[in-house]
């Protein structure tokens, strides 16, 4: 903690941990709060757009008095997309459309404030491992790391997920200093197990969380005779239990959600190693993630380090066991953020403590306290440059412009972005969408064959028109290219978009 002058309150307050706490999470909604109005195609926009036409149909469910043919459509988007998991935050989003209208910046809002709410908690729990000082940089790494800003607007529930999972971690922290508490026990059981229900793959970091800080300072004989025990555990696996024998058992839904996450073949071939690798470095880079290992060194306490080694060995047998999606979907990554930034904590109070003990720092601790108010402000600028460079501002329009040429009675199939979900939410018309290049080398990898002639045929049977609006995509599929060009007229064409005619 910082040694203040008392003659000073003003200097004293600005020197504060609470000044510094507050800054911190102020900063945090506010860098979130840039360029809101525009379309959020900016990060993983197949996922967003998913919910956000799940979001759009429970409002026209809602919204009785609304053109039938649009509130038909919408429903039935909704009713079509995949259920991976329970429409939690969708539901709050159309609950907010009734005052708002549809609009996409709501969602982002509430992604937003989640995380922002998980940097709170990274905070109290970093305080608690470590110190006051260890945790504002840890709180810093946080909400600013550049990747974690794009990601937490993002309108999937991860936001919400990890933010439920770090209140885990400081709940059952708390209560293995005291684990003869209820409170504390049913606490951490009730947040880890709306965590799992809202996404169950977060228990991984829930179990591994749940042993790190029970055996911190417990040996298996005291907890097996601890009832907060088994509190904890009947609380954190009934909503998600609950939720499987539901879907699996029940309606059937989910159970198509459990195939191809595991891959075995992956694990005999580097481009599984070499992609994670490449997530890590988009995610955060290296050199976080050695330091964090390397603050390792400068924990003092025991159960702090059984706790933060149990983050780290949860998260590496979440990228074992999740094989493919860690090596291709960056955002399987984003629960290393709080992990990473809770490990930083012991380094940075290290290195703190060191600088508080120099000869001129008690005449000079202002400049510190700048430094890092400087530093915060060139990170936020520059994603911030990283937000203004996108613009989707015209992407309604085009999409738009396509529903009205082919006509809303015509059959198509596409090569668009996201699988047709922008032309069906923009221009209410729905498609049949072409694999991508990911998605064949994925069935490839699970034994499927790639056959382009029967696919065509089978595919484009019966449509009108074959829609291309994703060029990059289209050139990795050359048989796809040659064969359109030579065998179909343009019918259609503009910015962005070109539209072959399959009926001539």
């Amino acid at each position: 903690m910082l040694k203040i002058n008392n003659s000073n309150p003003i200097l004293n307050f600005l020197l504060s941990w609470q000044f510094g706490l507050i800054l911190l999470l102020l900063a945090g909604i506010g860098i979130r709060m840039y360029d809101l109005t525009d379309p959020p195609l900016d990060f993983h926009s197949t996922r967003q757009m998913l919910s956000f036409h799940k979001a759009r149909g429970m409002y026209y469910e809602f919204r009785t008095d609304a053109d039938p043919e649009k509130r038909a459509f919408a429903i039935q988007q909704w009713k079509y997309g995949a259920a991976v998991e329970p429409e939690i935050l969708e539901r709050i989003v159309a609950f907010t459309y009734r005052y708002t209208g549809v609009e996409l910046w709501v969602a982002r809002i509430y992604s937003s404030l989640f995380w922002v709410i998980g940097g709170l908690f990274i905070f109290l729990l970093a305080k608690e491992l470590v110190s006051i000082n260890g945790a504002l940089v840890s709180t810093a790494f946080y909400l600013f790391l550049p990747y974690a800003v794009s990601a937490s607007r993002s309108f999937q529930p991860d936001s919400m997920m990890i933010m439920l999972i770090i209140i885990f971690w400081w709940a059952v922290f708390r209560w293995s200093k005291n684990p003869t508490s209820y409170g504390w026990a049913a606490l951490a059981g009730l947040f880890g197990g709306i965590s799992i229900f809202i996404k169950l793959v977060a228990a991984f970091f829930v179990v591994a969380a749940g042993l790190g800080a029970a055996f911190g300072g417990q040996t298996l004989r005291d907890l097996v005779r601890r009832p907060q025990v088994y509190l904890m555990s009947v609380l954190g696996v009934l909503p998600g239990a609950a939720y499987i024998v539901y879907g699996v058992w029940i309606t059937g839904f989910l159970g198509q959600q459990f195939g191809g996450r595991s891959m075995p073949a992956l694990y005999l071939s580097p481009a599984y190693y070499l992609g994670w690798i490449g997530i890590l470095n988009l995610v955060m880079g290296g050199i976080p993630i050695l330091l964090g290992l390397l603050s390792f060194y400068f924990i003092r306490d025991k159960g702090t380090f059984r706790f933060l080694s149990a983050l780290w060995a949860g998260y590496l047998l979440f990228g074992i066991y999740f094989n493919y999606h860690i090596s291709t979907h960056d955002y399987y990554s984003m629960i290393l953020i709080p992990i990473v930034a809770l490990s930083l904590a012991p380094l940075a109070d290290y290195l703190i403590t060191a600088l508080q003990q120099t000869p001129f720092y008690e005449r000079t601790k202002i400049i510190p306290v700048l430094f890092v108010i400087a530093g915060l402000f060139l990170v936020n600028w520059n994603t911030r440059a990283v937000l203004k460079a996108n613009d989707y501002r015209d992407e309604p329009a085009k999409w738009t412009e396509i529903s009205q040429t082919v006509g809303k009675d015509a059959r198509l199939i596409a090569l668009t972005q996201d699988y047709g979900m922008r032309l069906s939410y923009w221009g209410w018309i729905s498609t049949v969408a072409w694999q991508r290049s990911g998605d064949i080398y994925y069935h490839e990898n699970r034994g499927a064959e790639f056959q382009f002639e029967k696919m065509f045929a089978e595919t484009a049977s019966n449509k009108d028109y074959f829609i291309i609006t994703d060029f990059d995509e289209l050139e990795k599929q050359t048989l796809l290219k040659d064969y359109l060009y030579s065998q179909y007229p343009i019918a259609f064409s503009g910015e962005g978009y070109i539209i072959f005619d399959l009926q001539p």
